[in-house]
């Protein structure tokens, strides 16, 4: 039977999960939830979505994502495939490590989201020890909505925060009552959230990313006063940061593929491409001028 098509929207918000197949845990001890947090943080440098919940369990995990203008699919193989290679080499196997392909539903409305968020939030439940205290499973974004934190310095909390305005304490007990509560997707909300008047609410901005190959190439080049037809020159130390630099962007805001930007470039492989992007990643973040600039010219 043939897979039924995957509802996309780069301008969406979507509950991710995803499982590991029946005969091993995803993971195995704690390093190992650590790991695939440090891949998220990895790609969400790369491809610049927000995550705005998660919880990672032995067999199966759950994030809420803002696409960003990115694409889902590309987001969550990029991270799971990282993280399978880790797995299979630390532990010795080969073969599948996730369960089929990740299920994404979109989210359409602040209250499934409010909702969406609490299910996440209590799947610790089961476990023992948390039982009776979700809020202090270590890998849940629970506590960092109660403590204002960033445990893995992955979370965006100030939609959720300033949706429900948790800043305000009342707010804050009410929603952790309401996770305890939570038992599904279609737990109605039941709980008094309070309202304060003029709580700033920050619009969402998504990131265009419709630019096009050969404009990034150039806004490049001239923000490193070289010329642009430079980037097609192999092997010249002076070229790599005109190279670099315009691989990541092209990866990043103009969505595309390894394949098409080998194309564009010319002499050049999909792994040095990706080492090369990576390479630019680090360059555009510690020279913010530049990405301002892009961003102004594209």
């Amino acid at each position: 039977m043939p897979r039924v098509a995957r509802v996309k929207s780069k301008e969406g918000i979507y509950h991710i999960m995803f499982r590991s197949i029946s005969e091993v845990n995803l993971f195995l001890e704690d390093l190992d939830k650590i790991k695939y947090f440090k891949l998220i943080q990895k790609y969400q440098r790369k491809l610049q979505f927000k995550v705005y919940a998660y919880c990672l369990m032995d067999n199966h995990g759950h994030l809420i994502i803002d696409c960003n203008g990115a694409d889902i699919s590309k987001i969550m193989h990029s991270i799971n495939f990282c993280y399978a290679q880790y797995f299979n080499r630390k532990y010795k196997r080969h073969g599948h490590l996730f369960q089929d392909r990740f299920k994404s539903k979109m989210i359409k409305d602040e209250k499934y989201f409010i909702i969406l968020s609490a299910y996440i939030h209590n799947n610790p439940k089961d476990l023992p020890n948390y039982k009776e205290h979700v809020e202090r499973y270590p890998f849940s974004s629970l506590n960092d909505y109660i403590l204002g934190s960033n445990s893995f310095e992955i979370l965006d909390i100030s939609f959720l925060s300033e949706l429900l305005n948790l800043r305000n304490k009342k707010n804050k007990k009410a929603y952790i009552e309401f996770v305890k509560k939570c038992k599904s997707e279609d737990t109605p909300i039941d709980v008094e959230f309070e309202k304060v008047e003029n709580v700033y609410k920050s619009e969402r901005r998504i990131i265009p990313r419709h630019y096009a190959g050969e404009q990034v190439i150039e806004i490049v080049a001239r923000h490193l006063n070289v010329e642009k037809n430079r980037v097609h020159i192999k092997y010249k130390r002076q070229y790599v940061k005109l190279r670099a630099i315009s691989c990541f962007l092209m990866s990043c805001y103009c969505d595309m593929s390894q394949k098409n930007i080998c194309k564009l470039i010319g002499n050049i492989t999909q792994t040095r491409v990706s080492s090369l992007s990576m390479i630019g990643m680090e360059m555009v973040f510690k020279e913010r001028g530049l990405l301002d600039e892009f961003l102004k010219s594209a």
